[in-house]
């Protein structure tokens, strides 16, 4: 199993969602991605906004400087491993 990088959980296979570093709008299309868990990967597109994050926050590194990120994070390493928050990505509701 793959590890989370934001919340340093195990991520079971169906909770597995890719993040682009670079968001794709911005030209991260073939750049570097993150495998996280679906929640760790909403509350990012929750907080940042796709311009936020291909200029200040590129890198998980960066993402965790964020005070609102480290609330969250500290809260969902409370949870098992399989908790999924209920939220489906809106991107993925548009794509059917």
């Amino acid at each position: 199993m793959k590890t989370c990088p934001l919340c340093q959980r195990e991520i079971p296979p169906e909770l597995e969602s890719r993040h682009h570093l670079t968001p794709k709008l911005r030209g991260g299309t073939h750049g570097p991605v993150a495998i996280l868990h679906s929640a760790c990967h909403s509350k990012i597109h929750s907080v940042f906004s796709e311009t936020e994050l291909a200029r200040r926050y590129n890198s998980i590194e960066k993402i965790l400087t964020n005070t609102e990120i480290q609330t969250f994070v500290r809260w969902i390493q409370g949870r098992p491993i399989d908790f999924a928050d209920g939220s489906r990505s809106r991107r993925r509701q548009f794509r059917k």
